[in-house]
C-alpha cells in the first residue's frame, strides 16, 4: 500500500467516524461527571460526560459541535475508553498524547492511530486534542 493509498484510507476513516459519530448524545449530569471544553481556534465545542462506578466507565457520552477531525476523535475515544478502568484510560489518553507530540503510534488506540496525519497541520491539532482535553479534565476530578 502506497504512502497515498494510506492517507486516504485514514481520511476515509475520519470520515466515516465524523458522519456517524459513536456515543453522541447527552446523558443527564446526574447521571455522571460532564466538562465542556471550548476550541476558539476553530470553534469546536464538546460536553463530554462520563459515569465512573468502581474505578471504571460504565457510561459515556459526548455533544457538541465542531468540525470532523474533532467529531471523529470524539467518536474514537468515546468508542476506547468506553467500559475501561480508569487506569486503562489515563494510559490510552497519554498514549494519544504522546501520539499527537511524536507521530508514534500504538496498536492500543486503534482507529484513533488515523488521526495521526493531523499533525501535518499545526492548527487542526487542537480538533484532534480537545476531546483528550475534555477527558483529561474529567481524570483529574476522580
Amino acid at each position: 500500500m502506497t504512502l497515498h493509498n494510506l492517507d486516504q484510507l485514514y481520511r476515509q476513516v475520519i470520515m466515516t467516524y465524523a458522519k456517524h459519530p459513536h456515543h453522541f448524545q447527552s446523558l443527564s449530569v446526574d447521571s455522571g461527571q460532564a466538562v465542556t471544553k471550548y476550541n476558539p481556534t476553530c470553534g469546536d465545542l464538546i460536553k463530554l460526560t462520563l459515569v465512573i462506578e468502581n474505578g471504571r466507565v460504565q457510561d459515556l457520552s459526548f455533544d457538541g459541535d465542531g468540525c470532523a477531525i474533532f467529531k471523529a476523535s470524539a467518536s474514537m475515544m468515546t468508542d476506547l475508553i468506553d467500559h475501561k478502568s480508569l487506569a486503562e484510560v489515563q494510559s490510552l489518553s497519554q498514549q494519544f498524547s504522546t501520539m499527537m507530540t511524536d507521530g508514534q503510534s500504538s496498536k492500543a488506540l486503534g482507529d484513533a492511530c488515523s488521526l495521526t496525519g493531523v499533525r501535518k497541520f499545526p492548527t487542526r491539532i487542537k480538533c484532534a486534542t480537545l476531546p483528550w482535553h475534555a477527558l483529561d479534565e474529567l481524570l483529574t476530578q476522580n
